[in-house]
């Protein structure tokens, strides 16, 4: 069921980045391909993937699949031969989803816009495949701080997208969060990212241990 005042446009959908946005997706990138040295053959997973998919976009030639997932994707990549499509909300559109369908799951930037982020996890950890790998990026409190005085004071970023969020993570709001979630201690590595404004998380899934 989708929760009231749910958004109904993707990031980037109906307005062009803006610098601080790019300069994040690029930050963003960077991790991952730092965490993940090759995506050849992988089956992936981009969750809330913003409009264009900004993330998974430059990858689509390497790998097997990509699952892009927001309420609203580009045509383009609706008519791309490797990649599936799902416009709906999360966490409830994610139902939609087979359980241990993808090597490796991104949600960036997303988990803070959600009501029940726990809910997700549950779902990525589900849909992940045994000796997979997912990907999470959250603003952290000091990001907070910057990222409404760059909204709210300077205009240069979206201020729709900071009255949109819920919640914001330090390392030690999100690890717990994600043990609840069913990911195994030793397999998670959360730290301080883009200058302690975002904390990030690698997760690998041992589908053989339960918590």
């Amino acid at each position: 069921m989708q929760h009231e005042g749910a958004r109904d446009r993707a990031y980037g959908q109906e307005y062009r980045p803006t610098l601080i946005d790019r300069c994040g997706v690029w930050l963003s990138s960077a991790q991952i391909r730092r965490q993940v040295p090759s995506f050849r053959g992988k089956r992936i997973g981009d969750f809330g993937c913003g409009y264009h998919a900004a993330i998974s976009r430059p990858l689509l030639d390497q790998v097997a699949s990509a699952l892009l997932l927001d309420v609203a994707v580009a045509a383009d990549l609706k008519a791309h031969p490797r990649v599936r499509v799902i416009e709906g909300v999360l966490p409830a559109a994610l139902d939609r989803i087979d359980s241990a369908c993808l090597d490796i799951v991104f949600c960036l930037s997303v988990l803070e816009h959600l009501w029940d982020p726990l809910e997700a996890l549950r779902q990525f950890h589900r849909m992940a495949a045994d000796r997979g790998v997912c990907l999470f990026n959250v603003p952290s409190w000091r990001g907070k701080r910057f990222l409404e005085f760059s909204a709210f004071r300077l205009g240069l970023s979206p201020t729709l997208e900071m009255d949109d969020h819920k919640m914001y993570y330090d390392v030690r709001d999100f690890w717990p969060l994600l043990v609840r979630a069913g990911f195994i201690p030793h397999n998670i590595r959360c730290f301080p990212h883009k200058f302690g404004l975002n904390t990030f998380a690698v997760c690998g899934v041992d589908k053989t241990r339960s918590v």
